[in-house]
């Protein structure tokens, strides 16, 4: 909220603030990036309230796997974190078309076909779609991944009444 809530100035007897919600559930296809891939996708999901459900890496599952097993014996409330292994081609339509997942994060998948076909199965609810191009895992993410999945609420008050 501190980033990026605000208090807006309008044109009459009211007091307008904008806060930010978790958007809610939010399918992630992790990247191949064992470790720092994973992390870099979930982390910003969950530290800003929502829930995630993680496809993980094809090709090093077990990285996914590990951190499933320290989150689930961590202080972290149970079904933050939802880590499925297997084909992201099987899966990642699935959670698109979802109408219970709110938010896809396809940063992992590297087929064009693919992610085309996830970001139009996930239009048919208005998903919030994250497709991001290259990602340098070392840069400085900025708030960007956060931000993303969150939605503004705004609340009018009268003043002086």
């Amino acid at each position: 909220a501190a980033v990026r809530g605000a208090a807006n100035p309008v044109a009459g007897p009211y007091f307008n603030l904008s806060s930010p919600e978790p958007t809610g559930v939010v399918a992630v296809i992790a990247p191949a990036d064992p470790l720092l891939g994973l992390v870099s996708v979930v982390a910003p999901v969950i530290v800003t309230g929502n829930t995630c459900v993680v496809v993980a890496s094809e090709r090093s599952p077990l990285a996914s796997i590990t951190l499933a097993e320290v989150l689930a014996t961590s202080d972290l409330p149970g079904g933050v974190v939802n880590v499925l292994t297997g084909h992201q081609a099987e899966l990642a339509p699935w959670l698109a078309a979802h109408m219970d997942v709110n938010g896809l994060d396809l940063t992992g998948v590297e087929d064009a076909d693919l992610a085309l076909s996830c970001e139009q199965a996930a239009a048919e609810n208005l998903k919030r779609v994250l497709r991001p191009s290259r990602q340098d895992w070392t840069a400085d993410p900025g708030t960007g991944r956060m931000t993303r999945f969150l939605e503004t609420k705004t609340v009018w008050h009268p003043v002086g009444v």
